[in-house]
């Protein structure tokens, strides 16, 4: 079977796509750069002409991962009607959906600050530059929600999303963002 993605560019995105298939199914630890080169049906040099190392294409990885999620969740919440209290409830459907996905492995982001190194903080900064977009999408309705408090209400509905997250990979369960969305709303209604 051919390939409609041919030259140097896609071979590029090709490597991204079979990079991120297998990492985020298999994990980063259990994938060695000749099954990401098979998948992608291309050389090792190219893929270390292209990104470096492993390394890198792990951080390209994540790097294009989180920008796609990003911007779908945030279209999505941008598009939940109400008021920024009924939203920051209502952001819980939106997880579900994704929670719901054939392909749902969890966060790459959480999943790769497990794998890695705990001494080293490259896969966590990555991490929090990918939360700190969300944070600031949640905080932005936080703070029409609760002006008073909008940092802490952040925090708390971010922390029930990460619990929400990995309950639903462990269990395979989507209708846990049900639940998280009843504890936002009890969170909120203490507003």
């Amino acid at each position: 079977m051919s390939n409609p993605i041919s030259g140097r560019g896609a071979a590029r995105e090709r490597l991204l796509l079979a990079a991120s298939d297998l990492f985020c199914k298999q994990g980063i630890n259990a994938t060695g750069v000749d099954a990401v080169i098979a998948a992608a049906g291309t050389a090792k040099t190219t893929l270390y002409k292209a990104f470096g190392s492993k390394e890198g294409l792990v951080e390209a990885v994540l790097e294009r991962e989180g920008e796609t999620w990003r911007t779908w969740f945030v279209k999505e919440v941008d598009a939940l009607p109400g008021s920024p209290t009924d939203k920051l409830i209502q952001l819980f459907d939106v997880l579900k959906k994704w929670f719901a996905e054939e392909h749902f492995y969890g966060c790459p982001f959480i999943n790769a600050v497990a794998e890695h190194d705990k001494d080293d903080d490259r896969m966590r900064a990555i991490a929090l530059r990918h939360k700190s977009v969300v944070l600031d999408k949640i905080r932005e309705l936080a703070r029409e929600s609760r002006p008073d408090d909008a940092e802490g209400l952040t925090h708390e509905l971010a922390l029930l999303i990460d619990g929400a997250i990995v309950a639903a990979l462990i269990t395979r369960d989507p209708n846990i963002a049900d639940h998280a969305r009843n504890a936002a709303a009890r969170v909120l209604s203490k507003s």
